[in-house]
């Protein structure tokens, strides 16, 4: 059998041309835009004033920082303004490769390992700050580790976390393939972000292999190749539905970059001018309203 037809039989295939992806959110919308990087409530405060200022929905707030290096008080008041804004709030887990002792993490060749987790005892510890955090309402995990996602999959099924626990995967674990989309869906993620530099015909492919919605970084920090997608955006919107359009990440420095509640306010600017590029190339494009069931808005 040639190597593409049995690809074919694993759902993975390639086909010419660009394909205006069929899937929706639940709620039969294309498209909600994300804000990563913001870490602490003061930021999200703000984030959330300039939402309203600007008159644009952010449907998900994502921290990256790690879900240890936020207080049990700070985490319950992001947990509140998340519950009244109605929108999805992730806490990334915060053991990691680049916090532990690793010294291979901090060579140029070893950086590769990412921030996956090094033994049993980092896997223990992360799986503690998932519970810590589901604990104190939240709903929404990103994480860095494949094995991890394995074992927060069986756990939620059962019923050691809350079924209504949603797993987002960073594209800091480096998956850019329709085969590895694949992987993550069956291993119990509901959103996957793959590597931030893929070609519209790559998302599409990605999108025919996968049912769960896909994060695509609308812009980048310099330390993560500094590109800005905003005219691509009516094409992402199109081949990858449903997507989370990532918004905002110019402003920050590098990844996990302590955005400041200027910068908060700064990436609903980016968020306002990705709108206005939806509303002139691709004005019937339907995006959600806040507190709809699957945000993983906090309890």
């Amino acid at each position: 059998m040639r190597s593409t037809d049995f690809l074919k039989t694993l759902g993975i295939d390639k086909r010419d041309g660009i394909e205006e992806s069929e899937l929706r959110f639940p709620d039969g919308a294309q498209y909600r835009f994300e804000v990563p990087g913001i870490q602490k409530p003061e930021a999200m405060a703000s984030l959330l004033d300039a939402s309203n200022d600007y008159d644009v929905t952010v449907h998900r707030v994502t921290q990256t920082k790690g879900i240890m290096l936020l207080t049990d008080s700070e985490i319950e008041e992001m947990v509140e303004m998340a519950r009244t804004a109605k929108i999805g709030l992730f806490l990334s887990v915060g053991p990691r490769a680049t916090y532990d002792t690793s010294a291979s993490a901090q060579t140029r060749e070893g950086a590769r390992i990412g921030y996956r987790l090094r033994g049993y005892d980092n896997l223990l510890y992360a799986v503690e700050d998932v519970k810590r955090a589901a604990e104190l309402g939240v709903r929404g995990i990103l994480l860095y580790d494949e094995g991890l996602l394995w074992v927060l999959g069986k756990m939620r099924e059962a019923g050691e976390l809350p079924e209504n626990m949603h797993f987002k995967v960073s594209a800091h674990t480096g998956h850019g393939n329709p085969a590895s989309a694949k992987l993550l869906e069956e291993l119990g993620a509901d959103s996957f972000n793959p590597v931030r530099d893929l070609q519209i015909n790559m998302l599409s492919a990605l999108r025919r292999a996968i049912n769960i919605s896909i994060d695509i970084h609308t812009e980048n920090p310099k330390s993560s190749g500094g590109f800005i997608r905003h005219y691509e955006v009516p094409d992402i919107i199109k081949v990858a539905a449903p997507v989370y359009l990532k918004t905002g990440g110019s402003i920050a420095k590098q990844h996990s970059h302590d955005t400041t509640s200027k910068e908060a306010s700064e990436r609903i600017r980016q968020v306002y001018l990705v709108k206005n590029m939806i509303k002139r190339y691709c004005p019937d494009a339907k995006t959600s309203k806040v507190g709809v069931e699957d945000l993983a808005i906090p309890e």
